[in-house]
């Protein structure tokens, strides 16, 4: 019998995947523009917001998930203060045409 020596070689283990975590501020800007629809309406917006940008920065600069949740944070923070927006003008527009015809009819 002869010796032949093994020529195969065992594959090396796979390298781990790159971990890639969510975004802090993407997650707390879409839980802000939530809470800025139901349970704090103008301050809520206001932090869907401004996390929203800070998220957004982060991500730009640094590898990470959660581009979407920071968008969806501001999309709903901008169109929550629009509304309120509107609906202070319309309640100014409103009194304030009331009074007028008060003041005309008096």
């Amino acid at each position: 019998m002869t010796n032949i020596p093994d020529t195969t070689a065992t594959p090396a283990a796979p390298a781990p995947a790159p971990t890639s975590t969510t975004n802090g501020y993407a997650v707390a800007s879409l839980v802000m523009g939530i809470l800025g629809w139901s349970m704090i309406p103008l301050l809520g917006s206001i932090g869907a917001i401004v996390f929203g940008h800070l998220a957004r920065a982060q991500i730009r600069r640094q590898p990470q998930q959660g581009d979407g949740l920071a968008l969806a944070g501001l999309i709903l923070g901008w169109v929550s203060i629009a509304l309120w927006i509107l609906g202070i003008l319309a309640f100014f527009l409103f009194f304030g045409g009331l009074a007028m015809l008060l003041s005309l009819n008096a």
